[in-house]
């Protein structure tokens, strides 16, 4: 009895000591990242995270073009989606996407930039805090960050800078939105061209009802590419507000039709 009263007061002490549970800690990788111990301490934190092969990473498993890699990330058989981030572990700038969902299906599908062979990662977090992950591993050439984008060797990138397409059409799980805007998306690693891109996303209905909000990093393709589906707004139109790193905004309303559409704005 004596030693059973030992161990918890040690015991006891010891929590005193730390003051809390140890952080949470990453669980060991399928993909064996060399990085990814890295990764989930910075993008996950003390949060819980598993691989779960409900979310599903649809993507080539060669690039082709490393300058403009598509990517989707379709969590919609998980319920509780809150956050979908986009990473690529051996990229110089890891995170390319983080979408904070409001009233949106858990879809997201952009192109990236991929510098070499890497772990590209879907992750989404649920109401609870906890990070479910998928990916896998693709086979690049490499250099997709640090090759100077074409609008600037062509010379024409301000003229169409912040141009903005867009279609939106209805589906059964909601609206399917698909966006297009001209920017040079700079990552900073082209001597003499600093880091210079569209920064965040704001997408609402015409009567200012939130859809969801995209943070958009360097490492996201030139000409970023954007199909989100949203919820279940009757609106006829998707107000598209956006910002870049230098403070220019932009903004697009795109009609939404019960088949697929597409419009222009500036």
């Amino acid at each position: 009895m004596g030693e059973i009263r030992t161990i918890l007061a040690v015991a006891l002490g010891l929590l005193l000591i730390c003051g809390k549970p140890a952080a949470a800690k990453v669980p060991a990788d399928p993909l064996q990242s060399p990085v990814w111990k890295a990764i989930g301490e910075t993008f996950f934190g003390d949060d819980p995270v598993r691989f779960d092969p409900r979310v599903r990473v649809m993507m080539p498993q060669i690039a082709e073009n490393q300058r403009s890699f598509p990517v989707s990330v379709d969590a919609r058989g998980i319920l509780g989606v809150k956050r979908i981030l986009i990473v690529a572990d051996l990229n110089p700038i890891p995170l390319a996407v983080d979408y904070e969902l409001a009233d949106a299906a858990p879809y997201l599908t952009t192109n990236i930039k991929l510098d070499q062979r890497t772990p590209v990662r879907g992750a989404v977090q649920l109401e609870d805090g906890s990070w479910l992950v998928g990916g896998a591993w693709v086979d690049a050439a490499g250099g997709g960050c640090s090759m100077p984008p074409l609008s600037r060797a062509r010379g024409d990138w301000s003229q169409h800078l912040g141009e903005i397409r867009g279609g939106a059409w209805r589906t059964s799980s909601g609206a399917r939105v698909r966006l297009v805007m001209r920017h040079p998306m700079d990552t900073g690693f082209v001597a003499n061209i600093p880091t210079y891109h569209i920064e965040s996303l704001l997408l609402t209905d015409a009567d200012g009802a939130k859809f969801g909000r995209i943070a958009i990093e360097a490492s996201v393709a030139e000409d970023p590419e954007i199909t989100v589906i949203v919820g279940s707004s009757r609106s006829t139109r998707l107000v598209v507000t956006g910002r870049d790193t230098n403070g220019i905004e932009y903004d697009a309303i795109v009609p939404v039709s019960e088949s697929r559409n597409e419009v222009t704005s500036k």
